[in-house]
């Protein structure tokens, strides 16, 4: 059964469509703060391959949506916790809770930036940033600096290698997949071994 080519492409088909712009955006801005959102580098990437004279409008697009939805994240947070916080040590998260505070206190705004660039799920971090109302302006900086850095190194790439991408992509879909599902839950039991 193969199950990452027909998401391939109909990724593809979307990104082609003339509102993707528009669902770039709004996947960015809902991906922030929502679980469980695909990243947007999903659309952006093949979208910055097919028109890579637009790489750069659509890597900033994605930027300024990814951080609206940060912020929007965080505002949950923020808002929420107040509530949220007590019943979450109630039913077992107070580990979770403190390890979030450890790592917001020893790195700060350094958290939000790699979470920002990296793979691991921005909106935990966007979120648990609001619960602990980390400084507004900092998180922002770092949000904006990690979020594009990231956007901007998919776009470039994808645009360098322009529509031949696709092509060689394709065929491969399947393999890079279940190859970065495996990867997941190897990170998820090494995570889990060194708790």
């Amino acid at each position: 059964m193969k199950l990452f080519e027909p998401v391939y492409d109909r990724v593809m088909l979307w990104s082609r469509h003339r509102y993707a712009p528009r669902y770039l955006a709004g996947l960015s801005l809902i991906e922030s703060f929502v679980l469980p959102f695909p990243p947007p580098d999903v659309m952006l990437a093949p979208m910055s391959a097919a028109a890579p004279t637009r790489a750069l409008y659509l890597a900033a697009l994605t930027t300024v949506a990814s951080v609206i939805g940060g912020i929007l994240g965080y505002l949950a947070g923020w808002l929420a916790f107040e509530w949220l916080g007590p019943w979450l040590r109630e039913i077992g998260y107070a580990q979770e809770l403190e390890q979030a505070e450890d790592w917001f206190g020893t790195w700060g705004v350094w958290v939000v930036l790699v979470a920002g660039f990296s793979p691991l799920p921005y909106k935990l971090f966007t979120i648990t940033a609001g619960a602990l109302a980390m400084a507004w302006l900092p998180f922002v900086l770092a949000s904006l600096l990690g979020r594009g850095a990231r956007f901007f190194l998919v776009a470039l790439i994808m645009a360098w290698a322009g529509p031949r991408a696709e092509r060689h992509l394709r065929p491969y879909m399947e393999r890079i997949g279940w190859v970065t599902v495996a990867v997941l839950v190897v990170a998820i039991v090494v995570y889990l071994a060194l708790e």
